[in-house]
């Protein structure tokens, strides 16, 4: 477990792949992912891209002003679909792209994006909804 933000910023720059897949798989108390997302801004999207962070932080991390960090929670399975949903609505396409070929994306999700602006995410809702 990773037990301080310094662990974890330790980890994430560390040269040693065990250590950099430690930073990436993973278990965290939330304290600790706030203190990174407090003190270290340019760690957030990898807090966003950790395998485990719990689903309170999935969904702040879901509104944060980083695209990059919206992508990576628009990837995760864990992700719930109200976040999901939220998703849809985000103004960057890559981000309703994700939501668009997420796996754990339901039906539901998928149908909102049917009308999307962008050509590329209606085509994709269209195959993964069969139609």
């Amino acid at each position: 477990m990773i037990e301080s933000a310094k662990e974890f910023v330790r980890l994430r720059n560390s040269d040693q792949p065990e250590e950099y897949h430690r930073a990436t798989w993973e278990e965290a108390p939330v304290e600790v992912w706030m203190e990174v997302i407090e003190h270290h801004p340019d760690m957030v999207r990898w807090v966003a891209h950790n395998k485990s962070i719990p689903k309170e932080l999935i969904r702040l991390l879901a509104q944060h002003p980083d695209s990059d960090v919206r992508f990576f929670i628009a990837a995760k399975r864990k992700t719930p679909q109200d976040v999901l949903q939220k998703l849809t609505r985000d103004l960057c396409d890559s981000i309703r792209m994700q939501v668009a070929v997420n796996a754990k994306s339901s039906r539901e999700t998928l149908q909102i994006l049917i009308n999307d602006p962008c050509d590329q995410i209606r085509e994709r809702v269209h195959k993964r909804l069969g139609e």
